[in-house]
């Protein structure tokens, strides 16, 4: 269904990768990759970043049945995460360039290339931008049945979470890393993946202290986040499930890290490089 592209271009939120299997355990991956290096790419940006929240815009309820709402309400949300994040970047005395956000349907020419809808949601850090297929959500609902403002705001919080790995120089140090030691690739995009979840519940958290959250909204975000693990795909498409080919994480891993965020609120809690 869905296809994955590798982290020195573009981060995504889903794999369609399918294989052979076994269960994994809901941590990050906790092979070393490439001696001290695991421990030197999250950097020291993320730990100066504060607990969350801060003062920023509110999203109004959404009309998710029409074309209209919906892109009124992806837009909304985008500004109040990157509201959130720009309050977290000043408070810790670091520069915030926002990203951009491009809405389009079946094709879109980006500076990381040319993609289709099947890639999914994207973000390229070439142009710092998100992209995102409305009709991804449309296919979330009729293949899996995720429906629900929160599920799609967690899609984009994970986009914008890439996003800050970019400009804290994570995406970087990833790239460099995935070249230096090849082998390691899979183990380094699943990380950077989770990392990005693991944003995504920092957000989330804001929005509860914030008092913006309704009953049902963290279990909409973690249905979104476990029909897109490496192991549910693999199932849906009809495949056995094998750890070592996963990008992006199984769903359990998916979820762990996306309460992680939304429990402590504060991205230093976000280190998925870090050795178990």
């Amino acid at each position: 269904m869905l296809s994955a592209c590798g982290v020195s271009t573009k981060t995504n939120l889903t794999a369609s990768t399918t294989t052979t299997s076994t269960k994994a355990d809901t941590s990050a991956p906790t092979t070393a990759i490439g001696g001290d290096s695991d421990i030197s790419i999250n950097g020291s940006e993320i730990d100066q970043l504060p607990t969350v929240p801060g003062p920023t815009t509110t999203p109004h309820r959404p009309d998710l049945s029409t074309a209209a709402g919906q892109t009124t309400f992806l837009r909304q949300v985008f500004a109040d995460i990157q509201s959130v994040w720009n309050d977290e970047f000043t408070a810790s005395g670091l520069s915030y360039s926002p990203a951009r956000l491009v809405l389009f349907q079946s094709q879109v020419s980006t500076a990381c290339g040319h993609e289709s809808a099947n890639v999914g949601p994207f973000y390229c850090p070439v142009d710092s931008t998100v992209y995102l297929d409305t009709r991804f959500f449309q296919s979330l609902a009729a293949q899996f049945g995720v429906t629900g403002d929160f599920a799609e705001a967690y899609v984009v919080a994970h986009e914008v979470g890439h996003h800050i790995q970019n400009l804290v120089g994570i995406t970087s140090r990833v790239g460099a890393a995935d070249q230096a030691e090849p082998s390691a690739s899979n183990s380094l995009s699943v990380r950077v993946e989770l990392q990005a979840d693991c944003f995504a519940g920092v957000w989330a958290h804001s929005t509860y202290e914030r008092k913006l959250l309704e009953a049902g909204d963290i279990e909409e975000a973690l249905n979104a986040a476990q029909v897109v693990g490496d192991d549910f795909l693999a199932h849906a498409n009809g495949a056995a499930v094998d750890p070592d080919s996963w990008t992006h994480g199984s769903s359990a891993q998916r979820k762990q890290w996306f309460t992680t965020g939304y429990e402590d609120g504060i991205p230093d809690a976000c280190d998925t490089f870090a050795n178990a």
